[in-house]
């Protein structure tokens, strides 16, 4: 029998893992999840999730595709890519099949995008945390623009060309600015002017502009316009999309973007199917199958979209009054699920009473002690002393489907008992923290 060799010596490794942080709106979601645990009741308002139930149709396609399990063409099936098409051209896109390419959720298209861009890329402050992430993620540098005042999502257009000219004057390499209509984190969208503006911006200093519209459908108020700057400057214009707000795909994992047409655009094209080959091959072919049947608009998924508007526009306004009634500053939502509060005008007596100075202070507050999970603007770009929160009310719907469609489906769920005492805890929990932060005197709204 032969003699066991001797193990080897243990050799730790001389290097770490790179360190990249959780994204901040998924570990809100964690945190929350421990306070659960711990018996503690909480708002969960921090993830960005749209808080409806799958529509029945489209699990049913999602079924009927289920066998579907070779790789299709990596740019996506003829059919996904000819619905999302003739998508995009109702909303005064008219866009060509060959110019769309699918991926698995609009994430990995955005990180394939910058990968086959290169360069710098222009991101507005505030602005959803993955833009920025990203961006270093591929080795370049996120550039942070503000935004306009009440208008989240573009960069100020003036600010822009400024930040442009001084990052090349150091060296830089800026290739692309990203924009997001309607916008996460504040709800709004921005104007037809600005918008505008930019594009003049980047057709003078050559960017690329990536245009995430992933909320158009969800504008609160019925045809509500969305101005696309693929519609100002076609030629230079990225503009993705996918199933995850409006239908409320999420975990479904399937995007789609618009590419420029004319020799740039099918460069990039080549380019990202070259990245996209490499990472992910193919979209899930089921999921191709079933966003082809979305993208197409049927009835029944029109229907359930509108209605899935009303419920993010009675929530979130009610939300909205909740912290104006604090004494916050708000910006009345105009799209999508979230709420952007500042908290400026307590910022003395919250300093005093509190110890907070920033935002991470105040939004740590709040779980801590009262079981509230929101994200500091800090996540999403904004200075650390600037009061500001995401607040995400989507979740409050209901526990289980059918609370979830019984909101869909009322005409007043704000006043549904589920939803109305989340929103009176949330209120009181402000109201509690007014009282406290002025030693018994509440803060005018």
């Amino acid at each position: 029998m032969p003699a066991l060799e001797e193990p080897a010596p243990v050799r730790p490794l001389p290097f770490t893992p790179r360190p990249v942080p959780l994204s901040a709106t998924l570990a809100v979601n964690e945190a929350i999840a421990r306070k659960r645990r711990e018996g503690r009741r909480v708002l969960p308002l921090g993830f960005g999730e749209a808080g409806i139930p799958i529509h029945p149709a489209l699990t049913r396609e999602l079924g009927a595709a289920a066998g579907r399990g070779g790789y299709g063409p990596v740019a996506g099936s003829a059919a996904l890519r000819a619905a999302a098409a003739g998508y995009w051209a109702r909303r005064g896109l008219p866009t060509d099949p060959s110019t769309v390419v699918a991926g698995p959720g609009s994430k990995p298209l955005l990180y394939a995008l910058l990968t086959a861009l290169g360069g710098d890329v222009v991101v507005p402050a505030p602005s959803w945390v993955t833009y920025a992430a990203q961006t270093s993620l591929v080795g370049a540098e996120p550039i942070r623009v503000a935004t306009p005042p009440g208008e989240g999502g573009v960069p100020s257009p003036a600010l822009l060309a400024d930040a442009v000219v001084r990052a090349r004057a150091r060296g830089r390499d800026v290739r692309a600015v990203v924009v997001t209509l309607p916008d996460n984190p504040t709800g709004t969208i921005a104007s037809a002017g600005t918008v505008r503006r930019l594009c003049a911006v980047a057709r003078e200093h050559d960017l690329v502009i990536i245009s995430d519209e992933i909320y158009r459908d969800l504008v609160h108020v019925p045809g509500g316009e969305v101005p696309s700057p693929a519609r100002y400057a076609p030629e230079r214009t990225v503009v993705t999309t996918a199933l995850s707000k409006s239908l409320a795909a999420g975990g479904w994992r399937l995007g789609v973007a618009r590419l420029p047409d004319g020799p740039f655009g099918r460069a990039l094209r080549d380019s990202l199917l070259g990245v996209a080959s490499e990472i992910w091959s193919s979209a899930p072919a089921p999921m191709q199958h079933a966003a082809a049947y979305a993208f197409a608009e049927p009835p029944e998924l029109v229907e359930h979209i509108d209605r899935s508007r009303r419920l993010h526009a009675a929530i979130t306004g009610a939300v909205a009054d909740r912290f104006a009634a604090a004494g916050a500053r708000v910006t009345r939502p105009e799209a999508a699920f979230y709420v952007y509060p500042d908290f400026g005008p307590v910022r003395e007596a919250l300093r005093e009473n509190h110890g907070v100075r920033t935002a991470g202070d105040l939004t740590d507050l709040l779980l801590e002690r009262y079981g509230v999970g929101v994200l500091p603007g800090s996540s999403f770009g904004d200075a650390p002393a600037a009061l500001r929160m995401r607040v995400a009310p989507s979740l409050l719907y209901g526990e289980d489907d059918e609370q979830r469609l019984a909101a869909l489906a009322s005409p007043a769920p704000a006043a549904l008992p589920w939803i109305a005492g989340a929103l009176d805890h949330l209120g009181d929990v402000l109201a509690d923290l007014c009282v406290t932060v002025t030693a018994g005197e509440p803060v005018p709204a």
